[in-house]
């Protein structure tokens, strides 16, 4: 019988569906602001309040997020840096594509202190340092467009930053298909989701 060992902390686990909701729902919502001809959920006055607001609690918990892993120094689980790294992302990638289909074991077995692949440890440096940003960036300055005309039109105007902005919602509508995805790829289809949901996850090692 294997041991249930503890991964994610409460605030961890809060944490991420807080991001995980007010991402589907920017997303949702973006969607009819963006075509209000064509959707019609919210209307596209409440949308675009619903989007503003879901923006800002988005923003907020981002923010929390990155003090707490900076303060308890959970945020080297983001950073790549261990030897062979890129020998390691090979390997994953190789799994990913074909070893994954064959039923061949995973290459990575991930630890309470190192829980994140290579190729995860690089997808989520470059969705908080350079999608996040880019998708702040523009909602904002969309936002802003009739409060500062001569700052919008001095980086393009609405005609660059509005597809700019959708380019990142639909990257960041991939990377949470393909999180579902890959979460299901477990020991069992929900393992990974279970623990996300209670913080355990069964470890590889046997129970003493």
């Amino acid at each position: 019988m294997k041991k249930e060992v503890k991964f994610y902390s409460l605030h961890e686990r809060i944490w991420h569906w807080i991001q995980a909701l007010t991402i589907l729902v920017l997303i949702v919502t973006g969607f009819e602001v963006h075509a209000p001809g064509r959707i019609h959920l919210l209307g596209f006055e409440l949308a675009v309040v619903t989007h503003t607001v879901f923006a800002v609690v988005l923003l907020a918990n981002a923010a929390m997020g990155l003090f707490y892993f900076l303060t308890s120094g959970a945020i080297r689980q983001y950073v790549p840096g261990e030897s062979g790294f890129f020998v390691k992302a090979l390997r994953q990638a190789q799994y990913y594509l074909g070893g994954i289909f064959r039923g061949e074991p995973h290459p990575f077995e991930a630890t309470p202190g190192n829980r994140l692949n290579p190729l995860q440890k690089v997808t989520y440096l470059m969705i908080l340092n350079v999608l996040l940003p880019v998708q702040v960036v523009t909602g904002v300055l969309i936002w802003g467009a009739e409060r500062w005309p001569d700052l919008v039109a001095t980086v393009g105007g609405l005609a660059l930053l509005v597809p700019i902005h959708a380019l990142a919602s639909w990257l960041f509508l991939s990377f949470i298909v393909m999180h579902i995805y890959l979460t299901t790829t477990g020991e069992t289809p929900t393992a990974n989701l279970k623990a996300m949901l209670t913080g355990f996850h069964e470890s590889e090692e046997e129970a003493k």
